[in-house]
């Protein structure tokens, strides 16, 4: 890996560093579009940061063949709403919700610069590819806080849609969905989602690998925000529960885990936002836990037909969801 003088220079003296002692790899950015790396500081007050360097030109290839302008587009959009979060919501987050805040932010037109905290030095040193109980658990609470934090936020500079698979950006997978009746429903699945009553700030990308974990365990952080925006919290659960529990076992445990998530939200949202009702909540967004799934499958299904978060499960989800919207039993009243 080769960083230019130049940002390790930028680094040294957004920190107040007097040299930088080492540099990390932690991974190159998805699709060739730049950096993550950790720099070790000298004589700083921060042992180490995370920096985001990230360059803008098209990339010749992409990993599933999705190289098109839309593509291009969409990920540039989310550098920029990337910017933003860390510009203006990421130092303000609940601690129930820690998030790495932002030490410095630089946009050029093809390139920015982010120096963000490092969540190792303040004790979230681990992650995980199998969570534990309470792993997931300390997720959820961090989900449940995030949301109930953001409530009724509109999102300034950030996703109108939140999610990466959101309808608006997937046209092109939208087209290739080969599920009819669920591409007939695409519309209405999106609908669902949005003229929920209660919207909130969604993380966007809220799988396992993007939290980070104390060591005992019992309290999660989270980081990559390109795809943070308006929406319903169904949508960060139902991924965050697709990126870490068997679907053979989703049957068994999700119940519980939902109940967990909403006792979570009761308390955020009666710490934080004590005018609202969290029942109330419950109510528009427990029925919406298959939409959210089935809006996912619409994109996963266009995407890549063989993939396996499409199953039995995650089906069945979708047929609930197609047959709940059908029969109206989602409206005003209760969505």
């Amino acid at each position: 890996m080769t960083i230019s003088t130049g940002i390790l220079h930028k680094v040294s003296r957004v920190t107040g560093a007097k040299s930088i002692a080492d540099i990390q790899l932690i991974q190159p950015l998805w699709g060739g579009y730049g950096e993550l790396f950790r720099a070790a500081l000298n004589n700083s007050q921060y042992e180490s940061v995370i920096v985001k360097h990230i360059k803008l030109p098209q990339p010749k290839h992409h990993p599933r063949g999705w190289n098109t302008e839309l593509s291009h587009q969409r990920k540039l959009t989310s550098y920029r709403v990337e910017v933003s979060w860390y510009q203006g919501y990421a130092n303000v987050c609940s601690k129930q919700c820690p998030v790495p805040k932002s030490l410095y932010v630089e946009q050029h037109d093809n390139e920015i610069l982010i120096v963000l905290e490092d969540l190792k030095t303040l004790g979230f040193s681990d992650v995980v590819k199998e969570a534990t109980q309470v792993q997931v658990e300390a997720c959820l609470r961090w989900l449940a806080y995030f949301h109930a934090q953001h409530l009724a936020q509109e999102p300034r500079g950030l996703w109108q849609s939140g999610t990466y698979w959101h309808l608006e950006t997937r046209p092109d997978e939208l087209a290739a969905l080969a599920d009819f009746p669920l591409k007939q429903a695409a519309g209405i699945i999106d609908q669902a989602l949005k003229q929920s009553r209660y919207q909130t700030l969604v993380h966007g990308d809220a799988k396992l690998a993007n939290f980070c974990f104390t060591p005992e365990g019992d309290r999660a952080a989270a980081v990559d925000f390109q795809y943070v925006g308006k929406g319903c919290g169904m949508k960060d659960v139902i991924l965050f529960i697709s990126s870490c529990i068997p679907f053979d076992e989703c049957e068994d445990r999700v119940p519980s885990l939902l109940d967990y998530y909403f006792a979570e939200l009761q308390h955020a949202v009666a710490e934080l936002k004590p005018k609202l009702d969290p029942a109330q909540i419950e109510r528009e967004w427990r029925p919406l836990y298959c939409v959210a799934w089935a809006d996912f499958q619409r994109f996963v299904k266009g995407w890549c037909p063989d993939h396996w978060k499409i199953n039995v499960y995650t089906e069945g989800l979708t047929r609930q969801a197609l047959a709940q919207l059908g029969s109206n039993e989602v409206n005003d009243e209760t969505v």
